[in-house]
């Protein structure tokens, strides 16, 4: 499979869900909150103000006037006729997030290296599942078991005591 800029195929991939994205209080940073498919893990990811305004604008289904750069990335990839399969969060490195989208064209597969925020706007725009590799969960996911009310005040909890240094090795 080709693989450009730097993307890495994973072996051990587990499917999330986009649980919605959320504000840290009290520096107001923008978290992406990805939750394991049938399970109790969660994968916050910081993410910048204009990321998470595009997220949720799709989330909530709002349509711009003209198209915003996610849009435009889907257009364009539809209009060549890519087919976008998957998102994929594939490493933390130094307190930092990195994802893969994986697309085909007439049966070629590629990968490209994405920052998880823009990848993951993409796969809401697109309706493609979102993946993390085991070994970013094992590093970064926080366990919330629980009722989903409950779970909700736990991450608020989390929220409240977590910053971007805590997932640094």
């Amino acid at each position: 499979m080709p693989v450009l800029g730097g993307a890495v195929t994973l072996d051990h991939m587990i499917e999330m869900e986009l649980t919605g994205v959320r504000v840290e209080l009290p520096t107001n940073q923008p978290i992406v909150l990805l939750r394991e498919r049938g399970g109790e893990r969660y994968l916050p990811i910081w993410i910048g103000a204009a990321e998470a305004a595009a997220i949720a604008l799709s989330l909530q289904g709002v349509v711009t006037p003209r198209p915003m750069t996610h849009d435009l990335m889907k257009n364009i990839l539809e209009d060549l006729s890519v087919q976008v399969s998957k998102i994929v969060v594939t490493e933390l490195r130094d307190a930092t997030f990195f994802a893969s989208i994986e697309m085909s064209r007439m049966g070629e597969p590629y990968e490209i290296s994405s920052r998880p925020s823009d990848a993951i706007a993409l796969a809401v725009r697109m309706s493609v599942p979102i993946f993390a590799s085991e070994d970013v969960l094992e590093e970064a996911s926080i366990l919330i078991p629980g009722d989903e009310d409950e779970e909700v005040e736990k991450f608020r909890e989390f929220l409240d005591n977590v910053s971007p240094e805590d997932f640094e090795s």
